[in-house]
């Protein structure tokens, strides 16, 4: 590629990013996250006022029952639906601007479905396996639903449009599904599987989040890394192969970088579908093309919108909790019909 394709594909990105409405995302959505953890923290079966979530964080006595509801038991749930949120949001971002799908999500190309098969196979012959070994096997069933995935839908005529792929996601969901509930049924431990079919927070401690930190962590720091290189492979591969960039590598880190993310993800709050599929396309719409900026967006509006959903499934029906899968599908349903048909004349 010439020096002059080259700066007009760094002018088209650069023309059609907007830096600064992405700084003011960044900003204001921090807070409205760490105002929607407090408002998480203080919502549930017993109200809680907002004084008393202060006082406990930052004053806390170990005789108060309130105290001890919101450390142990409020404050872990809303941490790690803010985490989780970042992550399902960064994996489906990424998985978009790779394979320029723009129907790409953990949720529906079989990913999700990977960890849960994973999760029932753990849980009917290994129940005593640690927390971290948990998420280890939910990362492999990850990989494994996706391979899935991409290797059916390389099968059929005219390569993978984004339809197809989605079709194929299906498929193999609906596939590791029905083996998951055959395993459960067979083994007896379908209560244990229901959290995770439905998706939720209820239960998660200090330690889970202890241990996926580092993961999160070095997950979402490969993205934001990554993130030049998703912009131009966002352009198209030719572009990306032209400018010098090893195309094979980056979709190959990449690719690990989603499986990570989203395997972890599912390992503590279960298979929430929909978050990476509407978040980048909000992020995309909102900052422009360019991954810098739609990356961290997408990290702080998908902890956003984990925590959101889960206020709300806790005030739907109290004191009963509605799942959160269920919450974001009533968004992400309607979301996903309107791409579908969109991208439908592929077919």
């Amino acid at each position: 590629m010439s020096s002059q394709q080259e700066i007009a594909a760094h002018s088209k990105i650069k023309l059609r990013s907007r830096p600064l409405v992405a700084s003011i995302i960044l900003f204001g959505g921090f807070i409205a996250v760490v105002l929607g953890l407090a408002v998480s923290v203080s919502v549930g079966a017993a109200d809680i006022k907002l004084a008393t979530v202060w006082e406990a964080i930052f004053y806390f006595d170990l005789d108060l029952t309130q105290h001890q509801i919101i450390r142990e038991l409020r404050l872990p749930r809303a941490v790690a639906g803010a985490l989780v949120g970042a992550c399902f949001a960064v994996a489906g971002a990424i998985m978009q601007g790779m394979t320029r799908n723009p129907l790409a999500e953990p949720g529906l190309l079989g990913i999700n479905a990977g960890s849960g098969f994973a999760l029932a196979l753990v849980f009917a012959f290994f129940p005593g396996l640690s927390f971290l070994n948990i998420m280890l096997f939910s990362c492999l069933g990850a990989g494994v639903g996706a391979i899935l995935v991409y290797g059916i839908g390389s099968l059929s005529r005219g390569g993978l449009t984004p339809v197809r792929l989605v079709l194929a996601g299906a498929a193999v969901s609906a596939l590791l599904v029905a083996l998951s509930e055959g395993v459960a049924i067979y083994y007896r431990i379908g209560q244990d599987l229901a959290f995770w079919y439905a998706g939720g927070l209820a239960g998660t401690k200090w330690l889970q989040i202890k241990i996926i930190i580092p993961w999160i962590g070095g997950g979402l720091l490969v993205a934001l890394l990554l993130s030049k290189s998703i912009t131009l492979l966002s352009l198209g591969e030719d572009v990306a192969i032209g400018l010098g960039l090893r195309t094979r590598w980056i979709k190959l880190i990449g690719m690990l970088t989603v499986l990570v993310l989203a395997g972890v993800s599912v390992s503590v709050v279960g298979s929430v579908g929909f978050v990476g599929l509407i978040i980048p396309h909000l992020s995309r719409f909102l900052v422009g093309v360019d991954y810098r900026w739609i990356i961290p967006c997408s990290a702080i509006l998908g902890s956003l919108l984990i925590i959101l959903a889960d206020i709300g499934a806790r005030m739907v029906n109290p004191p009963f909790e509605t799942p959160v899968g269920a919450i974001i599908a009533l968004v992400g349903v309607p979301f996903f019909l309107y791409l579908s048909r969109k991208e439908g004349r592929e077919l």
